[in-house]
């Protein structure tokens, strides 16, 4: 009963959070309300781990408005989707000498030595989906790594999979190795499911970047595997089900009799458009993506001017087609709280 209401309370804040629903009163804004004006005529470069990721794309359009905002210039390099991509995207913004550097959607571990090298050259970096650490000082010379939870993410995720099939679901979990957060969310979702009486049929570990080539035969492996006993499907991230849709229908699988897809992040487009027609995914737990995007224009604007981070941490929800529904024409999770007039209000004092 406690999981019950829990859930309940999430749906409601999604509700009451989302832009587009004249009914609901604006929600209030929890975070800073306080730092330093505006820094004049800077020039910040994001490095995006890979624009085909929804969540990715959204962050960066937050950017993007954000620093219109404030006023600075601002250029995205894109790493591709791969380790190598990535590394020379660090190199080409380390020679642009930007006034501050976005890594976003991937482990600062994997860059290390390339961020060493920001770092020495006294290059501030914010960050987001960097490690498992969120907020200040993140691992990495990362003076603020921007976030949700991921582990409320992930027991989000996993406790909608057992109110929607209870302790009879058999669950296939998918996550990247390459990304220690990945690994992390993918466990939280692993130990949640259990405690709670449900079955992890597999743990598949197969790379976010693949997901257009690996996920259909992968699908149709563990159709031939598990058959009816694969009840639920659920993924660190909206990209994994971009290309599982296909070959249940190939399979002659409805979406209502397939294995119900519910993904712990971010968010995407194509996932609320999937979850708005009944499309081969049954929620996902989104992140405020442009929300995160003046949040990390803020703490860069900190970090130039030798300020303390602000240490806020957005919050999640849980998006059923209930939610988009109420949601009318958005398409992504955009929670109605006034963070661009707060954030403006900071810059312009």
């Amino acid at each position: 009963m406690q999981k019950r209401t829990f859930l309940k309370t999430i749906l409601a804040t999604t509700m009451l959070a989302t832009a587009g629903i004249p009914a609901l009163a604006e929600t209030p804004w929890d975070g800073p309300t306080t730092g330093p004006a505006g820094a004049p005529d800077k020039s910040i470069v994001v490095v995006a781990a890979d624009m085909k990721n929804g969540g990715i794309l959204g962050v960066s359009k937050g950017v993007e408005e954000a620093a219109s905002q404030i006023g600075w210039t601002i250029r995205v390099l894109d790493g591709a989707g791969s380790i190598q991509g990535r590394t020379a995207a660090i190199g080409q913004a380390l020679a642009l000498q930007p006034d501050g550097i976005v890594i976003n959607g991937f482990d600062a571990v994997e860059q290390q030595a390339a961020l060493e090298d920001v770092a020495a050259a006294n290059i501030p970096i914010v960050a987001w989906h960097s490690g498992p650490k969120i907020g200040c000082d993140a691992p990495g010379g990362i003076f603020a790594n921007v976030s949700t939870d991921a582990m409320t993410v992930s027991e989000v995720a996993a406790n909608w999979a057992l109110e929607d099939g209870g302790k009879d679901i058999g669950a296939v979990i998918f996550t990247d190795s390459t990304y220690q957060i990945a690994i992390d969310k993918a466990d939280r979702i692993k130990e949640t499911i259990e405690a709670g009486g449900g079955k992890v049929l597999e743990y598949v570990d197969t790379p976010i970047a693949d997901t257009s080539s690996r996920m259909g035969p992968l699908t149709t492996s563990l159709l031939q595997k598990y058959g009816d006993d694969w009840t639920h499907a659920l993924a660190i991230n909206d990209l994994y089900f971009d290309f599982m849709g296909p070959a249940l229908a190939a399979a002659g699988i409805s979406s209502e009799d397939g294995p119900q897809a519910g993904s712990a992040g971010d968010g995407s487009e194509a996932a609320f458009f999937r979850i708005k027609t009944g499309a081969y995914q049954a929620i996902t737990v989104a992140e405020p993506l442009n929300l995160q995007g003046w949040q990390l224009v803020d703490e860069l604007n900190r970090a130039i001017q030798g300020e303390p981070c602000s240490g806020y941490v957005t919050s999640p929800a849980l998006v059923t087609k209930e939610g988009v529904e109420r949601m009318g024409d958005a398409t992504a999770f955009d929670p109605d709280t006034p963070y661009r007039d707060a954030y403006s209000a900071i810059w312009k004092q």
